[in-house]
């Protein structure tokens, strides 16, 4: 993810020496340094004092010992914090890295991968409205960043947009094992079915219509479309979507009170 970040922000205009990357791994910050031309250290410390925007991209379970060890520079520096991390709080963020400074969760999905992500995004009350428009532009970059108001939101954001992708995935797999039962060669299968979705997604996004329009729209009285998109609702799809989304929302909620506890 912090790759596609940082591709992200260099295509969107950045400046590569602008940017600092700081790891472990000297051999991975060589590569990274190699692929698009930006700082590196392994000194988290030295990265952050360069920041006017510090982005945590680690994993909640390091999250706590990173944010420690640059809390005295940040303190100092005042920059805007981002984290990435799912799970941990503003506040608990805040409070590893001592305390009154602007933080900014994100919920990114791996599309971001691609130039096509969706982010919920959340500002405590220390971010100032220039500091949302230069973290709003940085993950524009790399698809769309929309804010929410109440941090408890990101965990419906998580269970739509961060897990969404693989819900997609799993309806593709479906598609192409149906139509593969059926005689279609698996590529010519998962060819079809991959664009389709890629159609459907561009028109839902260009059209003036709700999805149950769209629907509608492809749908002729007694014809095929009719038939499957019937066999759907017996089949409960919509109740079944509705626990997948809630036992993600809750799964995300249980990992944030795990991982608060932990650290």
């Amino acid at each position: 993810m912090a790759s596609a970040i940082i591709g992200g922000m260099l295509d969107d205009g950045y400046k590569a020496g602008d940017i600092w990357v700081s790891a472990p791994d000297d051999g991975h910050l060589q590569a990274i340094r190699k692929r698009f031309g930006v700082s590196v250290t392994t000194d988290n410390r030295y990265c952050a004092q360069q920041a006017d925007m510090v982005v945590l991209a680690v994993k909640p379970q390091v999250m706590a010992d990173v944010c420690r060890d640059i809390a005295p520079v940040v303190q100092n520096t005042r920059p805007l914090m981002v984290s990435i991390a799912a799970g941990l709080t503003a506040d608990t963020l805040d409070e590893w890295l001592g305390g009154g400074l602007p933080m900014v969760r994100v919920m990114p999905n791996t599309p971001s991968l691609v130039g096509k992500g969706a982010a919920g995004l959340f500002a405590n009350n220390h971010v100032k409205d220039d500091q949302k428009k230069m973290v709003q532009a940085v993950f524009e970059s790399i698809g769309s960043a929309l804010w929410v108001e109440d941090e408890k939101l990101l965990h419906g954001v998580t269970a739509l947009s961060g897990s969404g992708p693989a819900y997609f995935f799993l309806m593709l797999e479906a598609l192409e094992a149906a139509a593969t039962e059926a005689g279609i060669e698996p590529a010519t299968a998962r060819e079809l079915a991959i664009q389709t979705m890629a159609g459907a997604a561009e028109m839902a996004a260009r059209s003036e219509h709700d999805p149950a329009q769209l629907k509608r729209n492809v749908m002729s009285p007694g014809g095929t479309t009719e038939q499957a998109i019937n066999t759907f609702e017996e089949g409960g799809l919509r109740d079944l979507v509705k626990k997948a989304y809630g036992a993600a929302f809750k799964r995300s909620e249980e990992m944030a009170e795990e991982l608060a506890g932990k650290q």
